[in-house]
């Protein structure tokens, strides 16, 4: 068979912010707040608009499950009867596709109204909720300083009483770093089975810049110094290895951690499912509410901007040269210390947005989070093995707590 003979599906990840940066909360090292200096006047997306997003997303893909993920700013602010219509128009424009919806969001607008909505539609949640009050409060605060633990898990009870499915998304920040297991055991007694930790790093510029953007791209070329919210450079590695000792003994089929999936899933050769632990990326663009189109949710600057759905299809912007090339660079832009590293097959240099330092040997690129990784993977290697081993025998890796209380470990 020929290579013109191969029929490629045609696929591509996008995410949706219907109303762009704007938010009803303040927090601290949020990276998008200030994107509301590229769009000082930025509103809700018009109808007219969101039916174009649909059409072109469902038909520019050429498999049988399509997903739409809305996130923000904060993404409840578009209120449901935006919603509504993006129910009407999926369905119009389905044409036999499974469409399924993913929502991120703060949690303080959420009530029955909106839960049985969500519900009823089948609606993915992702809550934000970074502990339990100490550590949420911190820097998940009100425009006017109010703190949000109190709404927010209020927002969770209700998420549970309408079984509406939801994950929990915590950010790893300066403030909660050094309370792995405390944190981890609140969320499983609040009801979270499905958990993402996401390290926070920002870069803040010293001096200023062309975009007015306090908060620079990897590529900056000013002086610039990681933000003081920021979690250090081994601080996540050990959060997520004293998670994982707990995890690995105790919950391994019973609660989920989205980094530990996709760690296996490297392990066994698999799509890790994170963009992040991908040899390459670019295969998730996002849309503002006026219709532009960048490279990545952490890339929107200037020089990213792809284009508009208004007058290119979002299927040409998301497979166009341009994005390509930024997804490859991924790879190519990887450090030859990276390269050589025993764990590359799982880390690929982690993201992009990180790459900020230089290595040993004076190359650019190297992840902030380096000593992190390191650490992390070079401690689940053998458990990660073990599981990968059993799930290739078609036995549930759930095997390795036993394998453990038998003392099949040495560590």
């Amino acid at each position: 068979m020929n290579r013109t003979d191969v029929i490629i599906p045609l696929a591509y990840n996008a995410m949706a912010k219907p109303v762009g940066s704007t938010c009803n909360l303040n927090c601290t090292y949020c990276y998008y707040l200030e994107k509301e200096k590229l769009y000082p006047m930025q509103g809700r997306m018009d109808f007219d608009l969101l039916e174009k997003y649909i059409r072109q997303h469902i038909e520019g893909q050429n498999v049988p499950d399509i997903q739409f993920v809305w996130q923000g700013g904060e993404p409840s602010l578009a209120r449901i009867d935006f919603y509504r219509e993006v129910m009407r128009l999926q369905k119009k424009y389905a044409a036999g596709k499974t469409i399924s919806n993913a929502f991120q969001t703060n949690g303080l607008l959420l009530n029955d109204e909106w839960c049985r909505f969500l519900a009823s539609n089948g609606f993915l949640v992702g809550l934000s909720l970074d502990g339990p009050k100490k550590y949420h409060d911190h820097y998940r605060r009100m425009k006017g300083g109010q703190p949000t633990f109190s709404q927010v898990m209020q927002s969770l009870s209700l998420l549970v009483k309408h079984r509406v499915e939801f994950n929990t998304l915590t950010t790893v920040n300066a403030a909660n770093s050094d309370f792995p297991l405390e944190i981890y055991r609140f969320l499983k007694e609040a009801g979270s089975r499905f958990m993402q930790f996401i390290p926070v790093v920002e870069r803040e510029a010293l001096d200023g810049t062309t975009d007015s953007l306090r908060l620079v791209e990897p590529e900056y070329s000013g002086s610039a110094t990681v933000t003081e919210w920021s979690v250090r450079p081994l601080d996540y590695g050990t959060f997520m290895c004293t998670i994982f000792d707990e995890w690995v003994r105790n919950d391994v089929g019973r609660y989920y951690v989205q980094l530990f999936d996709a760690t296996l899933a490297n392990w066994m050769g698999s799509n890790p499912g994170l963009c992040v632990f991908k040899k390459t990326c670019g295969d998730a663009v996002i849309i503002e509410s006026n219709g532009d189109v960048y490279s990545c949710d952490h890339f929107v600057y200037p020089q990213y901007l792809l284009g508009n759905i208004r007058n290119t299809s979002l299927l040409f912007l998301a497979k166009s040269e341009r994005q390509l090339a930024f997804g490859e660079k991924k790879w190519s832009g990887l450090p030859e210390q990276c390269r050589d590293c025993e764990y590359c097959f799982t880390c690929y240099g982690e993201c992009p947005k990180h790459r900020f330092e230089t290595t040993d040997q004076g190359e650019p690129g190297l992840n902030y989070l380096c000593p992190s990784f390191k650490k992390y993977f070079g401690h689940v290697h053998p458990f990660m093995q073990y599981m990968s081993d059993e799930l290739k025998q078609s036995r549930p890796p759930a095997n390795v707590m036993q394998a453990i209380r038998k003392g099949f470990f040495s560590a």
